[in-house]
């Protein structure tokens, strides 16, 4: 079954067959900050990438973080991430970043993310995801509203 935002027109490509459909797409641009002394993108900025991208992609799904806090009280913050790094993404380098949904349950969300310059795979990853009440840190489900829009 593919989610709203595969049916809104995103292409549904994957690296491989038993990956999830891409859901959203990320173009970027590597700045002078994101490099390290020897000119390549330092490895923790991969994650920020990923952030960015799983943020824009909430945001395409209609799902704005502040007022879900404001509203609900529950955030999403990343619990667990597992990184494979393949080729090095350099200064001035045009990237996409993807977002593929692996698996929605009702306190957390799974995600395969990509890194690619053109079609060279630089980064990929999976991130946990986990719904929590802002003020105590506690788990907690994902709004129903908010889950509606991301599955």
């Amino acid at each position: 079954m593919q989610s709203k935002a595969a049916l809104r027109g995103v292409p549904a490509v994957s690296a491989a067959p038993e990956d999830p459909p891409v859901v959203h797409r990320l173009p970027l641009r590597v700045y002078w900050e994101d490099t390290d002394a020897g000119g390549i993108v330092f490895y923790a900025n991969y994650l920020k990438f990923f952030e960015r991208a799983r943020t824009e992609w909430l945001r395409a799904c209609g799902v704005q973080q502040q007022a879900m806090r404001e509203r609900t009280g529950a955030i999403f913050v990343v619990t667990h991430t597992s990184m494979h790094y393949r080729a090095p993404a350099r200064l001035d380098d045009a990237l996409e970043v993807t977002v593929a949904v692996r698996h929605t349950g009702r306190a957390s969300l799974e995600v395969a993310q990509r890194a690619w310059r053109g079609r060279t795979l630089l980064a990929e990853g999976d991130v946990r995801i986990g719904c929590v009440e802002a003020a105590t840190m506690r788990p907690c489900r994902i709004p129903a509203d908010v889950l509606e829009l991301i599955a």
